[in-house]
């Protein structure tokens, strides 16, 4: 064990948080949460004799720890994830390919919605949040927020009468009617809102709602806030999911690192993503995603349903911003420290372009697919270049006309938050274009037979999955869903497709 490790573990705070092992490059290895950072850390300097061979070879590579203390053990339980799931630590992949991860799966549209955890997400329209790491700790959390959230978790056969946790409390009743759906889901907006980290706004909202109901003299359901804000509020010294304001970023190695190679005098705080997604000019949509402190802030993420027709990505992501920009958005939403375009010279170019004729200095960085190169805008981005920090980050750098584009190396921290920004905005961007094209192949394909209203069209996708499985089921099937008559219908057009 080297002096700096030995004056590092001195140093251990008897304090929760997250701690980072590095390798002798600085590499950080193996992420991992604790109750008390001091005691954690400094067994796995220990003699043991219980120690598997990975973790042997884990601790003979450590060469250095750095750490980030949170207020609970629960609340570095989000941290942990993300920031494992953005770095991919070499030993976190390998001491854990034996187990399964875990995720919180709520399938809010059903009829009957359950809170659950899994090791296996599908593809089944359910919500699902993770993964974590550890599923007793997630139970834990689920079943506190159980007591100010009531939820059913009786997912796949419903009980016939109200349950036992019905009666502690616990669960909403649904089989029996005990609560009326509607209030379920919101109850469940409020769950979802919290795991999502909305901590403060969800206090805002309850108050708000105990605020009306008491002016309506309901008491009753003004009592039943009240008593959350409460619960809530007693929560405040146990958080369960991250807050990222209480984030200690100078530990952040890519924020850290995106100052020093950008010359930037203030933290950003809140970076911005922007992707396009369409079908051959269909269907035209762009995504915002922000990452606060380097972590996703899902509450804030934003859609636009582009107006500019054709397959034009220039164009599109010029719109994007223009609406951003807009004085309504920016009095809503604020603004970015950093604009993350997905694309090269010609995405970044259309962004800056109408961030300029929208009278905003914003920066702005590009972000080409091909080899993850940073591109900027000498003139434009409204950044600084500090190419003796580019040096000690080994960058690789192409200039050509007034664009420069940084290769960073592939491990680089700063080059893993910008590619999880960067993904996070290209899968929010295709799940929306992918609801917008679904939705044009109904109407084109069913809304125009006359006879089959919204509710038989909602029937039959709910059953078959997709308009093509709805005119390659038979006669039987479809009369089954709908009727004798309107399944005539259906077949009658497909006889003529």
């Amino acid at each position: 064990m080297n002096d700096q490790l030995k004056n590092k573990l001195a140093d251990l705070p008897n304090s929760p948080g997250v701690y980072f092992h590095k390798d002798k490059t600085g590499q950080v290895i193996y992420i991992g949460k604790a109750a008390n950072l001091k005691n954690r850390v400094r067994q796995y300097f220990q003699n043991s004799r219980l120690r598997d061979p990975k973790t042997i070879a884990l601790i003979s590579e450590i060469e250095d720890v750095d750490w980030i203390i949170a207020e609970t053990e629960l609340d570095a339980l989000f941290l942990e994830a993300e920031l494992v799931r953005r770095n991919l630590p070499k030993y976190n992949i390998l001491l854990r390919d034996d187990k399964s991860y875990s995720y919180i799966r709520i399938n809010y549209n059903d009829a009957h919605p359950t809170v659950t955890t899994t090791r296996r997400p599908l593809d089944d329209k359910a919500k699902y949040y993770g993964p974590y790491f550890n599923s007793r700790d997630i139970k834990n959390a689920l079943r506190m927020l159980r007591k100010i959230f009531p939820y059913s978790t009786h997912y796949g056969q419903i009980p016939k009468r109200a349950c036992l946790q019905y009666h502690l409390g616990l669960c909403p009743g649904i089989e029996e009617d005990k609560t009326p759906l509607n209030e379920y889901r919101a109850n469940l907006r409020s769950l979802i809102s919290y795991i999502e980290g909305n901590r403060v706004n969800l206090i805002d909202k309850l108050e708000k709602s105990m605020n009306i109901a008491a002016k309506k003299k309901e008491f009753e359901k003004a009592s039943l806030y009240r008593n959350q804000i409460y619960a809530l509020k007693s929560l405040a010294k146990q958080r369960l999911f991250t807050d990222s304001e209480t984030v200690d970023i100078s530990k952040d190695l890519a924020i850290s690192g995106l100052m020093d190679i950008f010359n930037l005098e203030n933290v950003p705080r809140r970076i911005e993503g922007y992707d396009i997604s369409h079908m051959q000019g269909t269907d035209n949509v762009a995504s915002m995603v922000v990452f606060k402190n380097g972590m996703p802030e899902k509450s804030e993420y934003r859609k636009f349903k582009l107006r500019v027709p054709g397959n034009n990505d220039f164009a599109h992501m010029e719109e994007a911003i223009t609406r951003r920009l807009s004085q309504k958005n920016i009095k809503d939403w604020g603004l970015p420290n950093i604009f993350l375009i997905d694309g090269g010279r010609g995405q970044l170019s259309s962004a800056i372009k109408a961030r300029d004729e929208m009278g905003q200095t914003v920066p702005m960085i590009g972000l080409a697919k091909r080899e993850e190169e940073i591109v900027v805008d000498l003139e434009g981005s409204n950044l600084s270049i500090n190419y003796e920090a580019l040096e000690k980050h080994h960058a690789i750098i192409r200039k050509s006309d007034k664009f420069i584009k940084i290769l960073l190396p592939i491990n680089s921290d700063i080059v893993k938050l910008l590619q999880r920004i960067r993904d996070e905005s290209h899968r929010f961007a295709v799940s929306y274009h992918t609801v917008l094209k679904r939705k044009r192949q109904i109407k084109s394909l069913i809304d125009d037979i006359p006879g089959i209203g919204p509710v038989s069209k909602k029937q039959l996708i709910k059953k078959f999955g997709s308009v093509s499985a709805v005119f390659a089921a038979s006669h039987a099937e479809v009369a089954e869903i709908i009727g004798e008559k309107r399944a005539d219908l259906i077949i009658k057009i497909k006889g003529n497709k």
